[in-house]
């Protein structure tokens, strides 16, 4: 338990007036009562997200962000990555998302079953049985299985929602916590900027602070926003195959922007310096033009990233600009590949 109500309009002071704090989740650990826990946090925009009168995400905001095609294909990735063979839970925060992450799971030929709590008791039991049972079984749901749920062979939990709700987040996490003789540890997939936004699952927490000032904690969690400033893209491992002659494909668009400011240029050096190396990548790496246009729009995720991170170097940045900024950055690198190509071309000639 915590002592913060997982209702932000019930603040759990207002009923009690002392609070007896136990020991720490390390403490825990260290003792060996409790399995340790290893996060790996995938970085997801949560901007589009609505919050409701509870304080936290509403389910219609997050079924929409959660059930597009790419939200399925990073939760797919992250699993094959991380959790590949591992009974794993996954916690959705609306029915629809869990519905479309079953189907996603089921047609990649993934042992899965979703439940929520329109299963009647005899339905949910068959579904926690073979669970259980099931090595490497995944099951997909709702906020049914948050509390009132023990099962200790669970290996991952996947949070494939974003919540505001400390209370949430621990109880999420913690079904995965219980130690067995030959379970010492378990995986934490993070697809909702939760631990950016709590900290680790183990990490000191003051309870009593909370416990006085909920609305303080509150209002100082880092918003969803300020979290994405923060978002490194790392190129994945296959689409980094495809660029093997280029040796350096990262760009610090903080750090070029610190020295456009410093040696008094223009701030939009920084992203023509970024199309000519996404140009260079491109045409290094490839035979012809069509080739070189064709592996440029692989690396959208990229340039959006890149892009993203320039605005926020601004002073004053809309999302309409932003969004002008990546039309025209893919249209310059079109324009220069084009360029660039025939350069090689010559220069091959000669």
């Amino acid at each position: 338990a915590t002592p913060l109500s997982s209702n932000i309009t019930l603040p759990m002071h207002e009923n009690y007036s002392e609070l007896i704090v136990g020991d720490t989740i390390q403490s825990l650990i260290d003792k060996g009562f409790l399995a340790k826990a290893t996060t790996y946090s995938y970085d997801v925009g949560l901007t589009s997200l609505k919050v409701g009168i509870n304080g936290d995400y509403t389910v219609k905001s997050s079924d929409d962000l959660y059930t597009n095609m790419a939200m399925q294909e990073k939760l797919l990735h992250a699993y094959t990555e991380k959790s590949l063979g591992k009974k794993t839970l996954i916690f959705n925060n609306g029915i629809n998302t869990s519905l479309y992450v079953y189907e996603t799971f089921r047609e990649a030929g993934f042992p899965i079953k979703h439940l929520d709590n329109t299963n009647n008791a005899d339905e949910r039991k068959d579904i926690l049985t073979w669970f259980k049972k099931t090595p490497d079984a995944i099951l997909t749901s709702v906020g049914i299985l948050t509390t009132g749920f023990d099962e200790p062979t669970v290996e991952t939990i996947i949070l494939n929602r974003a919540t505001k709700s400390l209370t949430l987040y621990f109880q999420m996490i913690g079904r995965g916590s219980r130690k067995l003789e030959n379970k010492n540890t378990f995986t934490v997939i993070d697809l909702g900027n939760n631990a950016a936004r709590f900290g680790l699952w183990n990490e000191a927490i003051n309870w009593q602070h909370i416990f006085k000032s909920p609305e303080f904690y509150l209002e100082n969690l880092r918003d969803d926003a300020e979290i994405e400033t923060h978002f490194k893209y790392i190129m994945p491992a296959e689409l980094r195959q495809k660029f093997l002659k280029t040796v350096i494909i990262t760009f610090d668009v903080d750090e070029e922007h610190k020295l456009a400011i410093k040696f008094n240029e223009r701030s939009k050096i920084v992203l023509e310096k970024s199309m000519d190396q996404h140009a260079a990548m491109c045409v290094d790496n490839t035979e012809t033009l069509q080739e070189a246009k064709s592996l440029a729009k692989e690396l959208h995720a990229d340039i959006e990233s890149r892009v993203k991170r320039f605005s926020n170097c601004l002073s004053q940045c809309s999302k309409n600009y932003r969004e002008w900024l990546m039309d025209d950055y893919i249209q310059k690198l079109t324009l220069l590949i084009g360029k660039k190509y025939r350069e090689k071309i010559m220069n091959e000639a000669d």
